[in-house]
C-alpha cells in the first residue's frame, strides 16, 4: 500500500473514556449536551459491556466521544499521566450558559483560556467537559488536556505529529485545584479538534483509572496509507507502535506517549455508517461478526437502555 505522506496529523478523531451505568451516560451526553448516539456496539475485549459512541450529526472524524460503561464501575480520579479534559467548540457560548441553566445543570465560568471563553462541568461520572467558544457553528471538539508531570517528552511527541506550540499560561491548569502550566499546541494543518494542551498542576492527585476518566485520545489519519506513514514516522522517534487493528469503523493503532497516555491514530475510513442506514445510527446494537453467533446471551447480559429525546 502507497504510504501518504503528510505533514501533520489535522486533529483528534475519537475520545474514549469509562463510565458508569449506561442510561446515566447516555441522559447527560444526548439529553444535556446534545450529542447524537451515531453507534452502539460493545466493548470488543469483553462483550458483555456496551461500547456507546456519541457525535454530531454526521457521525463525523473529530466529534466522537465514546464510552465502555461498567454498570459497577468503581470512581476513578484525574491525575499526571493521563488525559483529564475534552472540550468542544461552539459558536455562541451564552446561548450554551442559558440552555444549562435552564435545565439546572451547574457548570464552572464563564472563565478566559488563551483570549477563548469557556464554560466546565462534570458528566454523571466526574469527568470534566470544557465548552470554548469559537467558530461559526459547532464544530465539533476543540481540544483535550493531558496532565503530566513533564511537558517536554510528550512536546517532542506532538512535534513530530506535527503540532507547534502556540500559546502557554503559568497558572491556568482547570479544575485540578492547584497550580501549574499550561501550554497549547496546536496542528500545523488544522481541522477539528486540532488542539491539545499539555498541563502541569502542584495538585495532590494521584490518578486512578475508573468511571469518568480518560482511556485514551485518538488522532485522524484520513486514510490507511497516511496511518501507515505515521506508523513509521513514529516507531522512528522511538515509539513502540502497534500493528494495524481493526475496529470495524476504523482502523487502529497505539502507542504509549513517554508521559503515559495511550495514543492512538484512527483512519477516516469505513466509518460508522459502514453497517448502518446514516439515518438510524445508533438505533439498534451492532456486533463484531465474531460475536453474532452469541447475540441473544449478549442481549440478554446488556442492561436496557433508552435514548433520550
Amino acid at each position: 500500500m502507497t504510504k501518504t505522506v503528510s505533514a501533520a496529523i489535522p486533529g483528534l478523531h475519537h475520545v474514549t473514556a469509562i463510565s458508569g451505568p449506561p442510561q446515566d451516560n447516555l441522559n447527560f451526553w444526548v439529553g444535556t449536551l446534545g450529542q447524537r448516539l451515531v453507534k452502539r456496539t460493545v466493548n470488543f475485549d469483553d462483550p458483555g459491556t456496551y461500547h456507546l459512541y456519541y457525535g454530531d450529526a454526521d457521525a463525523a472524524p473529530g466529534s466522537i466521544m465514546t464510552f465502555f460503561p461498567f454498570v459497577d464501575a468503581g470512581p476513578g480520579r484525574a491525575g499526571a499521566g493521563m488525559a483529564s479534559a475534552v472540550a468542544y467548540a461552539v459558536p455562541d457560548l451564552d446561548k450554551r450558559m442559558m440552555d444549562l441553566a435552564g435545565a439546572a445543570v451547574d457548570f464552572e465560568g464563564p472563565f478566559e483560556r488563551f483570549g477563548e471563553r469557556a464554560i466546565a462541568l462534570r458528566d454523571p461520572d466526574g469527568l470534566r467537559v470544557e465548552i470554548i467558544e469559537g467558530g461559526a457553528r459547532d464544530e465539533g471538539f476543540h481540544s483535550v488536556t493531558l496532565w503530566l508531570d513533564d511537558l517536554a517528552a510528550t512536546a517532542n511527541v506532538l512535534e513530530a505529529m506535527g503540532y507547534e506550540r502556540v500559546a502557554d499560561d503559568e497558572t491556568a491548569t482547570g479544575g485540578t485545584g492547584g497550580t501549574g502550566t499550561r501550554v497549547r499546541y496546536r496542528s500545523t494543518d488544522p481541522e477539528r479538534g486540532s488542539a491539545v494542551d499539555l498541563m502541569t498542576s502542584d495538585a495532590r492527585s494521584t490518578g486512578r483509572p475508573g468511571a469518568g476518566t480518560i482511556h485514551h485520545v485518538a488522532f485522524r489519519a484520513r486514510d490507511a496509507g497516511e496511518q501507515l506513514a505515521w506508523r513509521e514516522r513514529l516507531a522512528a522517534i522511538g515509539m513502540r507502535v502497534t500493528p494495524v487493528i481493526d475496529r470495524q469503523y476504523f482502523d487502529a493503532i497505539y502507542f504509549q506517549t513517554p508521559g503515559g497516555i495511550l495514543f492512538e491514530i484512527a483512519t477516516d475510513p469505513p466509518g460508522f455508517a459502514v453497517d448502518e442506514d446514516p439515518a438510524h445510527l445508533g438505533e439498534a446494537l451492532k456486533l463484531p461478526e465474531e460475536y453474532e453467533a452469541h447475540r441473544a446471551r449478549i442481549e440478554q447480559v446488556l442492561p436496557q437502555i433508552r435514548v433520550p429525546s
